[in-house]
């Protein structure tokens, strides 16, 4: 009510929960991806032969000998992502199959939209968490607003221009 659109703020930090890809038991809940800090392979000189891209967030899994890692991908990259998210507003999805990240609108209400992609490598996200400043909404009056709090899942703002902004079960997936 009262939103022309919600869009995923680039750059910002995005929250996830997250699993081994070959063992569904080993997780880490609410981790943080700095998507403005991509950061190097650290891969010493003696496993140099070892392809490890830049990513936004690594970790190595018990038991295991090489980094898993996550890259938010921009639809103008040219990298593969293995995973994007959906918001009802987010999803999961391979890159190449033509979908496009973009912002949510009125007309998408009770549907999941893609509004982020991520390059995984070893681990898979499951679940996404809100933190407060990863959104912006434009209201009906065209008034851009930052800093959106959709952690409880509904925000409402109110401005005499343009009067009650409001966003009410909003909903995260991965696919």
């Amino acid at each position: 009510e009262g939103v022309t659109s919600l869009s995923l703020v680039p750059g910002s930090d995005i929250c996830v929960s997250v699993r081994n890809t070959l063992t569904q038991d080993q997780k880490r809940e609410r981790i943080v991806i700095e998507a403005s800090e991509l950061h190097q392979a650290d891969v010493p000189d003696h496993e140099k032969h070892r392809a490890e891209h830049s990513s936004h967030f690594a970790l190595t899994w018990e038991g295991e000998q090489t980094r898993s890692t996550i890259r938010v991908v921009n639809d103008d990259d040219n990298g593969e992502a293995s995973t994007g998210k959906k918001g009802k507003g987010k999803k999961r999805t391979k890159n190449g199959d033509g979908i496009v990240t973009r912002d949510i609108h009125p007309q998408d209400d009770g549907q999941f939209v893609p509004i982020l992609k991520l390059e995984c490598d070893g681990l898979e996200p499951y679940a996404f968490h809100a933190m407060g400043k990863e959104f912006s909404v434009i209201n009906n009056a065209e008034v851009k607003v930052d800093d959106v709090d959709l952690s409880s899942g509904e925000w409402s703002d109110y401005d005499l221009s343009s009067g009650t902004s409001l966003i009410k079960n909003f909903e995260t997936k991965f696919e």
